[in-house]
C-alpha cells in the first residue's frame, strides 16, 4: 500500500476543531509537566461497566473508577496485581477473599467504596443480557463480610477468574446506591466516580477531558489533565501527531518503515504483538450464503499473502483462529491454508452460484478499507464481485445487534476484529451460540463448540485446554463462515519523554503513563 497525506487531507479528515489545534504549536507537556494527550480512535457510547462496547468505553473507566485487580502492559506479560484490592487470596478451589484498600471514596456524598458494592457490581451483570456476563459465568455469588472484605464463590473451580472476570469490562466496580438510583443502568454520565480522575469536558466526535480527583487516596497519576482527541483515521491520527496535536497515537502498520526512515523529532516507535484479532465474517444466514460450498468457496479464494503485505506491510504472519499465536494454546495452521482460485470457481460451480454479488461492510479505517479491496479483488478472480460498504462506528455495531432491527438477519461479509483477552476463552466467547445476534455475526450455532468452551472453563491441564481450544477453532473454520486474518500488530508514536502502559486490549492506561 502507498501510504501518502498531507495538510489538506488532514484537515478534511480529521475535523475543524483538531485541525485548528494542529495548526498552532503545542504548550507541550514537558513545558508544564501537567497535561497528557492521548488520540483514540472512536468516541464512547456507553460507560456503564454493563453495556460498555470497547475501545473508549474501556479507557474511560480505567481513570474513573476502580477493581480489584488490574492488568499490566501487554509488553510484559500481561501480568495482573492488586489495585482497588489490598489483600486477595484463593482460600479453596471455588472462593476467592479480598478486603478494600482504604481511602476509596465516591464522589457525590456517596461514602466509601464497600464489598457491597462489588457485590452489586458482579452480581447484576453476571446471568444477565450484558456482553460481559460470560466473565462472571463461575460465579455463584458475592458473600459480603464486613464494609471492606468479602469472599467471591464461584460454581465450579476456574483460575483464570481473577485475569478474565476481575481487571476490567465487567469488573469496574460501581456504587450500588448511585447507580440504583440512576435506574440501574446508566450510559454516559457516570453517577459516581472512584478512580485517580473524574470525567470532565465532553466535546463528542472530538476530545474527552479528565481532570485528577482531588479525593484520590492512592498512588498519584503524573499529570493532572489527560485530554482524549477522536481522530477516527490512523493516516490522519500520524500527521496531527507530527504536527504536534497529542503525544501518544495508534499509527498503521503500513506506515511503519516510512517511520523508520524518517522518524519525528522526539517521537519514539512502538512495534509489539497484540491480542486484537482480525477476521471476515461469513454470515450463513443470508441467503447467498446459506450453501456451505458458496462459503468455502470465499475461504480458498481469499489472497492472505496480499493482504498481509498490503495492509500490514509484512509486519505480522496469518493467524490460524482467535487464539493468539505463539502462546501455548494456539492451532498450529488453517485447515484451508492455500490459495485455490480454481477450486473456488468449481465449488461456485457446484452450488450454482456463479455470477454471485455479495456486500462486504468494513470501518472506514485505512486499514479496514485497504483489507476490503484486497479482498474484493482476490474474490473477483473466483467470480464472486463484493460491493464495499463503508459503515462509521456507530452504526456498524448495530448491524449486528437483534436488539436493533433485523439487519443482523441478513448481513453477508462483515471485516471485524475484536480486542483479545488474556485468557483463550476470552477470545473464543463472542462465537458460542447465545452469541448470535449480539456479537456472532456469523449465526455459527455449534452444540459441540459450546459443550468444549464450558469444559474448558474447568479444566486445569493445559495439553488439554489446548486440544479444545484447537477444536473449536477447526469446527469454526468447517462451518465456512470464517476467514482468520491475523492478529494485528501495535504500532504506535510516542513523545520520547513519555513512558505509555498499554494493555492486552492494544489500548492505553492513561492512569499509568509516566514522565521519564
Amino acid at each position: 500500500m502507498n501510504w501518502t497525506t498531507n495538510r489538506r487531507r488532514f484537515l478534511a479528515t480529521a475535523g475543524a476543531g483538531l485541525a485548528a489545534l494542529a495548526a498552532n504549536p503545542r504548550f507541550a507537556w514537558a513545558a508544564d509537566g501537567d497535561t497528557l494527550r492521548i488520540r483514540m480512535d472512536s468516541d464512547f457510547q456507553v460507560l456503564d461497566p454493563w453495556g460498555i462496547i470497547g475501545g473508549l468505553d474501556e479507557v474511560i473507566p480505567r481513570c474513573t473508577q476502580v477493581s480489584l485487580v488490574r492488568m499490566g502492559d501487554m509488553r510484559e506479560g500481561n501480568n495482573w496485581e492488586l489495585y482497588a484490592a489490598e489483600k486477595l487470596e484463593w482460600t479453596s478451589d471455588t472462593s476467592l477473599a479480598f478486603t478494600l484498600r482504604e481511602g476509596l471514596t465516591w464522589t457525590g456524598d456517596y461514602g466509601p467504596v464497600t464489598a457491597a458494592d462489588v457485590k452489586f457490581s458482579y452480581e447484576r451483570i453476571a446471568g444477565s443480557d450484558s456482553a460481559w456476563a460470560y466473565q462472571f459465568e463461575k460465579l455463584k455469588e458475592v458473600e459480603v463480610i464486613d464494609d471492606r472484605s468479602g469472599v467471591i464463590h464461584l460454581t465450579e473451580a476456574f483460575a483464570p477468574f481473577i485475569v478474565v472476570a476481575m481487571p476490567y469490562y465487567g469488573g469496574h466496580i460501581v456504587c450500588k446506591a448511585a447507580v440504583e438510583a440512576a435506574g440501574g443502568q446508566y450510559t454516559t454520565e457516570i453517577p459516581a466516580q472512584c478512580g485517580p480522575y473524574l470525567l470532565g469536558a465532553w466535546e463528542q466526535q472530538q476530545k474527552v477531558t479528565l481532570n485528577a480527583n482531588p479525593a484520590w487516596a492512592g498512588e498519584k497519576p503524573a499529570f493532572s489533565t489527560v485530554e482524549i482527541y477522536i481522530v477516527g483515521d490512523d493516516q490522519a491520527a500520524q500527521l496531527a501527531y507530527e504536527a504536534d496535536a497529542f503525544d501518544y497515537t495508534r499509527v498503521t502498520p503500513g506506515a511503519v518503515a516510512k517511520l523508520k526512515e524518517a522518524m519525528p523529532a522526539g517521537a519514539t516507535l512502538i512495534e509489539a504483538e497484540s491480542t486484537r484479532y482480525v477476521w471476515l465474517t461469513i454470515n450463513q444466514n443470508a441467503e447467498p450464503l446459506k450453501d456451505l460450498r458458496v462459503r468455502q468457496a470465499i475461504q480458498y479464494a481469499y489472497d492472505s499473502d496480499a493482504v498481509l503485505q498490503g495492509a500490514y506491510d509484512g509486519l505480522v504472519a496469518r493467524s490460524a483462529g482467535v487464539v493468539q499465536p505463539g502462546t501455548a494454546f494456539a492451532r498450529e495452521k488453517n485447515i484451508i491454508a492455500t490459495r485455490d482460485v480454481e477450486k473456488a470457481k468449481a465449488l461456485l460451480a457446484e452450488a450454482g452460484a456463479e455470477g454471485l454479488t455479495l456486500n462486504l461492510v468494513a470501518l472506514t479505517d485505512s486499514t479496514s478499507q485497504t483489507i476490503a479491496q484486497i479482498i474484493q479483488a482476490s474474490l473477483g478472480e473466483a467470480g464472486i464481485t463484493v460491493e464495499i460498504q463503508p459503515t462509521e462506528d456507530a452504526a456498524y455495531w448495530a448491524l449486528g445487534d437483534k436488539t436493533a432491527g433485523d439487519d443482523y438477519l441478513s448481513l453477508e461479509l462483515v471485516l471485524q476484529s475484536f480486542a483479545g483477552g488474556v485468557d483463550p476463552t476470552e477470545n473464543l466467547v463472542w462465537f458460542r451460540p447465545d452469541q448470535i445476534g449480539v456479537y456472532n455475526w456469523t449465526f455459527f450455532d455449534s452444540a459441540e463448540y459450546e459443550d468444549l468452551y464450558q469444559k474448558s472453563l474447568v479444566e486445569r491441564d493445559t495439553d488439554k485446554r489446548r486440544a479444545m481450544f484447537n477444536r473449536m477453532e477447526d469446527l469454526m473454520e468447517e462451518s465456512g463462515d470464517f476467514v482468520f486474518i491475523c492478529f494485528e500488530p501495535l504500532t504506535a508514536l510516542h513523545d520520547s519523554d513519555l513512558k505509555p502502559v498499554i494493555l492486552a486490549d492494544g489500548h492505553p492506561d492513561p492512569v499509568r503513563f509516566t514522565k521519564i
